[in-house]
């Protein structure tokens, strides 16, 4: 069997493994009754506090997408140009050896390209009090992440590059189906190796908080490893809270200024929303989605490259493929961001209903949603494309509807 026809059934079989997973596990309908029309904003916020969210939203919508598309221009230019090859070409070592520094090239200089974008929303923050972290600390944090994303990026050219190399014609198939499991691998690596970089946690200490944590879950029927605080207020003033992994490494995770700033009734809330998400093993789904959209993905890849090949571009065996193949990396998650964001706004909104039913108490659910949107400067009503395309989780005027309509 040909390379090209490798590819389309390893793309077929990708994309129809995602459709039915995507159908069947994701909660296209999550709410009884159905979902309601977003409350106006001016039920929920005065008018100044409209004005500040969509003020902040809109320049930090700027700086975010600006620095977007500057990217996606460099990562074009170097891939789709004779500058990337050249640039690896002058490379010395074995292929393997190449392949890396290439990755740490492209994404170094990326970073420089997009750092002015990404100072000026850091000073945004800043100016507003979002942040209440230095510039030492931020450019720490850059780096760590710059760390992280080489060695994780690199893992992944790896992989296909060397499959190429191993199996020229096989290659999709193999290829796909060890990213797939590495996209499950990462799941429970990513909490107890790459969270800690960033944060440090600690137990949420023995008290009422903890024991009515324990005794929502238990009532939920929610297996929790440990119920943790991270040390977010040294970043932001910003409320969040989340859960990571699952199996034995699965844990609800805090913010500090969550626990600390926040009435009970509210963190139980944001705890119950969680605990939703741990109860339908919403890691585990999306782990299982990611896997099968890696198999798509190689297919589709292996097909756009074997085009671009004929026509005079380096195949993925060698190592000056890597700009080309990060350019149609960051080409492919900008178009597959409505997909994957629409669904994280279903599971989102399962979560949001989970907790409206464990706890009975929608005052305290739209008393948390308020007071986060007005923490993060959030904008209530931010325009449809941006939703759309970048809108992880359902806007606050959404969720409160949602409460206002299952309120007991």
């Amino acid at each position: 069997m040909s390379e090209r026809r490798v590819a389309l059934v390893v793309a077929a079989v990708g994309g129809m493994a995602f459709v039915v997973l995507a159908a069947l596990l994701v909660p296209w309908s999550p709410v009884p009754g159905g979902t309601p029309d977003p409350v106006p904003a001016t039920s929920v916020f005065t008018a100044e506090q409209v004005r500040a969210g969509e003020h902040f939203a809109n320049w930090s919508r700027l700086w975010s997408w600006s620095s977007l598309a500057v990217s996606l221009a460099f990562s074009c230019w170097l891939g789709f140009s004779r500058w990337g090859p050249r640039l690896v070409g002058r490379m010395p070592g074995w292929w393997w050896v190449r392949v890396v520094l290439a990755v740490a090239a492209v994404e170094l200089a990326g970073r420089v390209v997009t750092l002015p974008f990404g100072i000026a929303l850091r000073k945004h923050a800043l100016d507003h009090g979002l942040s209440t972290q230095g510039w030492g600390g931020f450019a720490a944090d850059v780096l760590r992440g710059q760390a992280v994303a080489i060695v994780a990026t690199s893992l992944l050219a790896l992989v296909l590059v060397g499959c190429a190399r191993r199996w020229p014609r096989a290659w999709p198939a193999v290829a796909g189906a060890l990213l797939g499991v590495l996209v499950l691998v990462g799941s429970f690596v990513y909490p107890i190796v790459v969270e800690p970089i960033f944060n440090d946690f600690t137990p949420l200490p023995e008290g009422s908080l903890r024991a009515e944590i324990l005794d929502l879950a238990d009532r939920e029927g929610v297996p929790v490893d440990d119920v943790l605080v991270a040390d977010a207020s040294r970043r932001t003033t910003t409320l969040n809270a989340y859960v990571s992994g699952f199996g034995s490494t699965r844990r609800v995770v805090l913010y500090d200024n969550l626990v600390d700033d926040v009435p009970r009734a509210q963190v139980l809330s944001v705890v119950a929303h969680e605990l939703g998400h741990a109860k339908h093993d919403d890691v585990l789904v999306g782990s299982l989605l990611g896997a099968a959209g890696a198999v798509f993905g190689v297919g589709l890849l292996a097909l756009v490259l074997g085009a671009l090949a004929a026509r005079g571009r380096p195949p993925l065996r060698e190592p000056e493929v890597v700009p080309l193949l990060l350019a149609l990396l960051a080409v492919g998650t900008l178009l597959a961001s409505p997909v994957q964001n629409t669904i994280s706004r279903q599971i989102e909104t399962r979560a949001d209903v989970d907790a409206l039913l464990a706890t009975r108490d929608s005052d305290a659910f739209i008393a948390v949603q308020r007071q986060l949107a007005l923490r993060s400067l959030a904008d209530p009503e931010p325009p449809r494309l941006s939703q759309l395309w970048f809108g992880s989780h359902p806007t606050a005027l959404t969720r409160i509807a949602i409460a206002e309509q299952l309120r007991p």
